[in-house]
């Protein structure tokens, strides 16, 4: 069962959250939601399912705009700041466990940013589920200029026909990042990691592979 907890973002707002642990976690992925779609999203929570199974606690949280239910995605000082505040929040409820945090698409890159402007607390490395490098058809790199300035291991997870992120951007992207970097494709995914029947897959396995992928790279940055 997850755990609702309200995260405090600043005097004036606060959004919800929940929590997914296992009897005993070894680590906390703090996990930022897409643009459209909110924590309690289907694909949301399988990946938090599934990582209790890898002994992984997870905090997903809601941004402000998603709270009120509009479309329009924060700016981003009130995005980074929700993101710092999940993070500290994930801090004083499981107090000396390595974190983690990331996210899918939207939820990502504001993680990515607040860590860029200033170092997450108690954050060890983050993980995109689908990095928004560009727009649909507009190709370009500009929004990860900041990874930079990332001092944390990053893992991208990225399916090869995702029209946010085309391959000859990311790949170049990741070797110019070097040992802070890794990218893991899957053959087919779209930007919400769906297959087509002709891969040869279903969702549900590039789910799995997904999920074990998250658990071995965080074993191996811990």
């Amino acid at each position: 069962m997850s755990e609702a907890v309200v995260i405090a973002v600043d005097a004036e707002r606060s959004v919800s959250g929940l929590l997914d642990r296992p009897a005993d976690p070894r680590a906390c992925l703090v996990l930022a939601h897409g643009a459209g779609a909110g924590m309690d999203h289907p694909f949301m929570a399988s990946i938090a399912d599934g990582l209790i199974g890898e002994g992984i606690a997870t905090l997903r949280y809601n941004f402000p705009y998603m709270e009120a239910k509009s479309r329009r995605p924060d700016r981003p000082p009130l995005a980074t700041a929700t993101v710092r505040a999940a993070a500290i929040e994930a801090g004083k409820r499981l107090p000396g466990l390595p974190l983690l945090a990331g996210g899918k698409s939207f939820g990502g890159r504001m993680t990515s940013t607040a860590q860029a402007e200033a170092p997450l607390p108690g954050v060890h490395g983050l993980v995109f589920l689908g990095f928004p490098l560009h727009p649909p058809g507009k190709p370009s790199d500009e929004r990860a200029a900041h990874l930079d300035d990332v001092a944390v291991p990053m893992l991208f997870l990225q399916g090869t026909r995702d029209t946010f992120a085309e391959l000859d951007l990311l790949k170049p992207l990741c070797r110019r990042l070097g040992i802070m970097a890794t990218l893991h494709l899957f053959e087919d995914g779209d930007h919400s990691f769906h297959v087509r029947k002709a891969s040869g897959r279903t969702d549900a396995e590039v789910r799995a592979e997904m999920i074990a992928t998250i658990a071995a790279w965080i074993d191996g940055i811990l």
